[in-house]
């Protein structure tokens, strides 16, 4: 994979939040105002942990490489890009690459007053091993 190749950029790596991903993440913040977003690059086999958009909601826009979404309880599938995931508020989720590819979305945070993140546990590595 060349940086080239990502649309938005590659950015820094994402240590603000490494203790929330298995595996290397970077970060390019693209707006912090209105609906912030930002650029979210995965390496092969990187995924974020569990995690609840308490009182606002988010959106994936896919861009480049090939990943997986999951909410609590739910089968996980496969993203590619121009897939758009819409994450409702207090839905239990986590996104990141396959175990072969490189995987880049444009996060985009949906504004609401008094919202929070909560980081859970990580995404069990049996079941992640199993994905395509």
């Amino acid at each position: 994979m060349e940086k080239k190749e990502i649309l938005f950029g590659l950015g820094e790596p994402n240590d603000a939040y490494a203790q929330y991903f298995d595996g290397q993440s970077y970060l390019n913040r693209l707006t912090e105002t209105g609906g912030p977003m930002a650029n979210v690059t995965f390496e092969p086999g990187c995924r974020n942990h569990w995690h609840i958009h308490h009182k606002s909601g988010q959106i994936l826009l896919c861009t480049m490489g090939r990943g997986y979404y999951q909410e609590w309880g739910k089968p996980a599938q496969e993203l590619k890009p121009g897939d758009i995931v819409c994450i409702s508020p207090e839905v239990k989720h986590w996104h990141g690459a396959a175990k072969d590819s490189w995987f880049t979305h444009i996060s985009v945070e949906i504004p609401a007053k008094d919202s929070s993140n909560e980081w859970l546990e990580a995404v069990d590595e049996n079941e992640y091993n199993q994905l395509g």
